[in-house]
C-alpha cells in the first residue's frame, strides 16, 4: 500500500482565494498659515493639492498660507482647494499639515483624535507640548523621523541639501557685500588665488556645500573626526579634496588661510564646539563664517543666533552668519521639497485605507509616528524629556 503525503481532500480542486481589496479612504486636510517667527514655507504646493483633489481628497487652506512661498490663494483654489480666513475652521479638520510644530494655542483649536503631520524640532520643544498632544489624544507624525526604503531620512536629507548649497551662496554674497565684505568673488579667476573654503563636518550639508564651492572654482578643505564619513564624501564628490581629522594645529592652519568657514557638524545633543574664539581671532580680516549648525548650538565658539532680517554680525573682524532654519530663506524651493516628500505619503495613507492601515503596511511611515492616540511612542523623546512611552510595534502590528 502506497503512502501519499496528501489526503484525498487535499488532492481535490480547491476554491481560489482572492486577496481582499483594501478600502481606500478620503482625506480631509487642513493647512493653516504658519505663525512661527521666520517660517515662510508651506507643506503642499498647488500641484500637490491638485494631485490630492483629483484623487477625491479635500484640502482646506487658510488664506495667505502660501504667500511667503510665492503661491497665491488663487493658485490653490484653481488646484481644487477651499480657501478660508477662519483659522479655527482649518484646525478643526481631521488631518492637519504644518511645517513648524503647532503652538499650545493651536493644539487647543484641534479636535480630539486629530492626525497631525509637521516637523517636531525636538531641541526647541518643551514638555508642555507633549502633554497637550496627549490630552487631545492626537496621533502625530514628524517629517524628521520618516524613513525611506533605504533607511535614510528623506526630509532631513533634502533640507540639508538646500542648507549646504545655500551656505556657500550666502558666503559668496557676503564676500562681495561692500558694507561688510572685502569685494571678493567666490571662484577661481585666471591669475588670482582661488577662494579657500573650510568645511567642518562630512554629512549631507558638507557634501552639498563642497559640491557648490568646487563648482564655483574654490579650493575646499574638509574636516571631520570620522574617517569613514570623509572617505564616503571623497567618493560622493568623485574627486580628491583635502580631508583631515580635526586636529588643532592643522585646523588652525587652514582657518588662517581660508576666506570662508562653514560649520556643518551635528552631535547627539549639542553640536561640539571645535573652533575656539582664539582660532577665530587668527582668521583673516573680512573672512566669512556660516554656522549651519547654529540650530543645535553651533560649532564656532563665537557664534550667536541671528535672524533672516539681521543675519550677520562682526566679531574679531570676521563676518558671522548664524541664522537657524536656512532653508526658510529659499521658501519656494524648500516648500517644493517638503511637498515632494509628503504628497506620496498622503496618497499611500489614503490608498491603504487610512493611517491605521498605512502604518501597519509601511515601516518607514510608522517610524515617523511619535504620538499614537495620545500615547508617546518615540524613545528619544521619552529619554530627552523623561516621559514614559510605549513601543509602537507593541501597539500596532
Amino acid at each position: 500500500m502506497s503512502i501519499t503525503p496528501f489526503s484525498k481532500q487535499q488532492l481535490l480542486p480547491q476554491e481560489e482565494k482572492l486577496e481582499i481589496e483594501k478600502h481606500k479612504s478620503a482625506l480631509f486636510i487642513g493647512i493653516p498659515k504658519e505663525t512661527s517667527y521666520q517660517e515662510r514655507r508651506i507643506c503642499l504646493t498647488p500641484d500637490a493639492v491638485n494631485s490630492l483633489t483629483s484623487h477625491g481628497h479635500r484640502v482646506l487652506i487658510e488664506s495667505g498660507a502660501g504667500a511667503n512661498s510665492s503661491f497665491s490663494d488663487k493658485e490653490y483654489s484653481d488646484a481644487g482647494a477651499k480657501i478660508t480666513s477662519d483659522t479655527k475652521k482649518v484646525f478643526s479638520c481631521p488631518m492637519i499639515l504644518k511645517v513648524e510644530p503647532p503652538t499650545l494655542d493651536e493644539i487647543e483649536l484641534m479636535n480630539p483624535q486629530t492626525f497631525l503631520i509637521s516637523a517636531i524640532q525636538l531641541k526647541t520643544q518643551k514638555k508642555a507640548y507633549f502633554e497637550a498632544l496627549a490630552a487631545k489624544r492626537i496621533t502625530a507624525l514628524a517629517f524628521e523621523f520618516i524613513k525611506d526604503e533605504d533607511g535614510s531620512y528623506p526630509a532631513v536629507k533634502s533640507l540639508s541639501e538646500i542648507a549646504g548649497t545655500a551656505s556657500v551662496l550666502i558666503a559668496a554674497e557676503l564676500m562681495i557685500n561692500q558694507s561688510v565684505g572685502k569685494g571678493l568673488l567666490m571662484g577661481n579667476i585666471t591669475g588670482i588665488r582661488p577662494t579657500e573654503v573650510v568645511i567642518l563636518g562630512a554629512g549631507t550639508v558638507a557634501e552639498y556645500a563642497a559640491r557648490t564651492a568646487i563648482g564655483l572654482g574654490a579650493t575646499v578643505k574638509i574636516f571631520d573626526n570620522s574617517i569613514t564619513k570623509l572617505r564616503r564624501l571623497q567618493n560622493m564628490l568623485n574627486q580628491r579634496v583635502f580631508t583631515s581629522t580635526i586636529q588643532e594645529k592643522s585646523l588652525l592652519k587652514a582657518l588662517r588661510r581660508c576666506d570662508v568657514a562653514i560649520g556643518a557638524m551635528r552631535g547627539k545633543n549639542r553640536t561640539p564646539v571645535v573652533v575656539t574664539e582664539t582660532m577665530v581671532e587668527h582668521m583673516k580680516k573680512g573672512a566669512v563664517i556660516v554656522d549651519v549648525s547654529i540650530d543645535t548650538g553651533g560649532c564656532f565658539e563665537t557664534s550667536e543666533i541671528t535672524t533672516h532680517e539681521k543675519p550677520t554680525f562682526i566679531k574679531n573682524n570676521v563676518i558671522h552668519y548664524c541664522v537657524p532654519n536656512i532653508p526658510s530663506r529659499y521658501s519656494k524651493t524648500a516648500s517644493m521639497t517638503i511637498s515632494n516628500i509628503i504628497t506620496p505619503s498622503l496618497l499611500k495613507i489614503a490608498d491603504d485605507g487610512g493611517l491605521e492601515s498605512a502604518i501597519r503596511c509601511d515601516r518607514g511611515l510608522k517610524n515617523g509616528v511619535y504620538f499614537y492616540h495620545g500615547i508617546l511612542t518615540n524613545k528619544s523623546i521619552a529619554d530627552w524629556f523623561n516621559i514614559s512611552y510605549r513601543d509602537i510595534n507593541l501597539i500596532v502590528f
